[in-house]
């Protein structure tokens, strides 16, 4: 990431750029989503080259902030994300990827990085 972009100098189209609100890292959280079921996966981060490669190869492309590169879901675990959508929220601020997951989503080898464990949150009730 060579640093934050704006739409001006944004690899990404003007009007998909300049409707981006980005962290000061230059980052849009990107929510996967199984495509036909809804089932959430995983939650990974992009900036505006790796969405433009997203929308672009059929493949996600997220931004590793530990790493600090770019990487490819799937390249070396197998575990591929192939594209079926790409949606930005009402804020700018958030992705919603729809894929079609082959393997396990989660570096842990689960299917769904969000099987962790239920933290006990009360249940509310419809008034």
């Amino acid at each position: 990431m060579a640093g934050v972009s704006t739409p001006e100098s944004s690899p990404l189209p003007a009007d998909v750029a300049a409707r981006l609100r980005r962290d000061s890292a230059g980052l849009v959280a990107a929510i996967v989503q199984q495509h036909d079921t809804g089932e959430v996966l995983m939650l990974g981060w992009m900036d505006d080259e790796a969405l433009r490669r997203t929308l672009t190869s059929g493949r996600v492309t997220f931004w590793s902030r530990s790493r600090q590169e770019y990487w490819r879901k799937g390249d070396t675990s197998g575990h591929t994300q192939h594209v079926r959508s790409v949606a930005l929220d009402c804020d700018g601020d958030a992705l919603l990827v729809g894929v079609d997951q082959i393997g396990a989503a989660c570096h842990t080898g689960e299917r769904t990085c969000f099987d962790a464990g239920d933290l006990g949150a009360v249940v509310g009730a419809r008034a």
